[in-house]
């Protein structure tokens, strides 16, 4: 089974754009956001998990608890997650955004050389997907 915690290099983006769109991202923001190329890092202690996103644009960090609701601070607004684990090599998160009830969500889907994320958003016509590969230190 592949380990969850590591640090892992974007590098490439699938059917980003309508994503972005149905989650009200700008169309500069969208720009920025696409061509930016994140580190994430991602740490477990038990059921407490950290995603850490850096890139020039920003640093983002997300501590939450596995099956336990948190709030994601997003650019526009703030949002209500729930992520629980899938199997030993995958990740859930389902959000709701408060000012809407729209429903997004993230699946991270593990293997020994990459993390695959999968972006849904219920007004979203096709799922984006956003690749890292694993950094070994």
């Amino acid at each position: 089974m592949p380990s969850i915690a590591g640090k892992y290099q974007h590098y490439k983006n699938e059917d980003i754009d309508d994503y972005f769109i149905a989650v009200g991202v700008p169309f500069m923001g969208r720009k920025m956001m696409a061509l930016s190329s994140p580190l994430m890092e991602i740490t477990v202690d038990g059921d407490n998990m950290v995603i850490k996103n850096s890139s020039l644009l920003r640093t983002v960090e997300m501590k939450f608890k596995l099956g336990e609701e948190y709030e994601e601070k997003m650019p526009s607004t703030t949002i209500k997650s729930i992520t629980t684990l899938v199997n030993d090599n995958e990740l859930v998160t389902q959000s709701v955004i408060p000012e809407t009830g729209d429903k997004c969500g993230r699946h991270y889907m593990f293997t020994d050389e990459e993390c695959v994320i999968t972006l849904t958003h219920e007004k979203a016509k096709t799922p984006g997907k956003r690749y890292f590969r694993r950094v070994n230190s």
